[in-house]
């Protein structure tokens, strides 16, 4: 098995946060997409690229007020995958 060696001098992350992230799911039902956020449903959306689009543009603005914010998109088995991270994905978003 191949093993990754770091050396004493990599740098971890500087911080790490454990609080939970608050999460704006992007949820295809039928043939319209939805943003599902504080058990309020935000749409209809035409397709997942505006339904992401607006998303992540609400999780910016909550983010840049100090929310730990994410924006998942919800797969065919309703599993949250994470699609945006406030702070570590870049804004505007390359979608």
């Amino acid at each position: 098995m191949l093993r990754l060696w770091l050396s004493e001098s990599t740098q971890a992350p500087a911080f790490v946060s454990n609080r939970p992230r608050t999460r704006y799911l992007v949820v295809r039902q039928e043939d319209v997409w939805f943003i599902k956020f504080a058990g309020e449903d935000f749409g209809p959306y035409i397709s997942e690229r505006e339904a992401m689009l607006f998303a992540v543009d609400a999780a910016h603005k909550l983010g840049a007020n100090g929310e730990e914010t994410e924006v998942c998109r919800v797969d065919e088995h309703g599993d949250p995958q994470p699609a945006w991270c406030y702070g570590l994905d870049p804004y505007p978003p390359r979608l």
